[in-house]
């Protein structure tokens, strides 16, 4: 078992994020993400290219808001279109432990390279990389932190059933971690589990962006509010509508600023009222990235870019 370190705050000291070489819509996770539009063949090349430069923009944005990036580049590979989605197959634990994720998505599957965790070698310590993909034999998955959303002050593991997200493996990883797991139903408009847990909530250190709609009532519903309340974290209540523009899909990272950054794309910033900024301005500073491309034909958002670093710093 990893080290138990208990952390101060949820904000990542540093991101890690993959420059893509190919994008576009993948047709092996268009079944289960409903956020994710198709293409015409003809399209792809400038989907590519303009994801590319939506992504270089992005970098800049976070850097010049005091965020501290790390920046892999993908290789290129015709089936390889989500690799600017990084979190979904790897994590990086304040123990030094670095772990990586069955994946549904036998394409993405390819962007567990050796070279994208040797990017951050530089300035964080690695101490053990453990491989946890063997289930995908069995078609068991967990998707990283798409499938958890981690409260690590309080050892607290969030987790939203779907085909990416298997409980048992959410319960197996918490434990791996010394972490305690909430796990529950949620589901879109139309009554379709929503792929990710990241899509629909987001946890900060001291609040919670959370689409509650998307939880059907019950027990389940009881337990999530009564943990958030236990934890003393202020609730952002957003609609089915604001989790279509990605409003769930943020992330608190560190900054060298006196507060951290809630990073969000700019769909899901135009989403949010001036009442729901002013709550989360408390907190963070807001910071919006314009990936409108990335958005339509990947089906993820800012969260889903950046994987978070709590590695010990060298």
């Amino acid at each position: 078992m990893p080290r138990e370190i208990k952390l101060q705050s949820n904000a990542a000291p540093a991101v890690l994020m993959v420059r893509p070489a190919n994008f576009g819509p993948n047709p092996e996770t268009a079944g289960s993400n409903s956020f994710q539009s198709a293409a015409q063949t003809g399209e792809l090349d400038q989907i590519r290219l303009q994801s590319i430069a939506e992504f270089d923009a992005a970098v800049d944005t976070l850097r010049n808001g005091g965020v501290e990036v790390i920046v892999a580049q993908d290789e290129f590979l015709e089936e390889r279109r989500d690799a600017v989605f990084p979190n979904n197959w790897v994590s990086f634990h304040e123990s030094g432990d670095v772990f990586l994720y069955p994946m549904q998505s036998k394409a993405r599957r390819t962007e567990r390279r050796p070279e994208v965790i040797d990017a951050v070698k530089p300035r964080f310590a690695v101490h053990k990389i453990t491989d946890l993909s063997g289930t995908e034999e069995k078609e068991l998955y967990l998707e990283g932190t798409g499938s958890l959303i981690v409260d690590y002050p309080n050892r607290i593991m969030y987790a939203s059933r779907s085909i990416r997200t298997n409980e048992g493996l959410v319960r197996a990883h918490a434990t791996r971690l010394g972490f305690s797991a909430v796990v529950f139903d949620a589901v879109d408009r139309s009554g379709m589990p929503i792929y990710h847990t990241n899509v629909m909530m987001c946890l900060g250190t001291s609040y919670c962006v959370v689409c509650l709609e998307s939880i059907p009532e019950g027990e389940e519903k009881r337990v999530f509010l009564a943990s958030l309340a236990a934890t003393n974290h202020e609730i952002v209540y957003i609609s089915f509508d604001q989790m279509e523009h990605f409003a769930g899909n943020m992330l608190e990272v560190a900054t060298s600023r006196s507060k951290p950054a809630l990073v969000m794309s700019i769909t899901a910033f135009t989403s949010l009222t001036q009442s729901q900024k002013i709550i989360l301005e408390k907190y963070a500073n807001l910071i919006a990235v314009d990936i409108p491309t990335i958005e339509k034909y990947g089906g993820g958002s800012a969260r889903c870019m950046m994987a978070g670093i709590h590695l010990p710093a060298i």
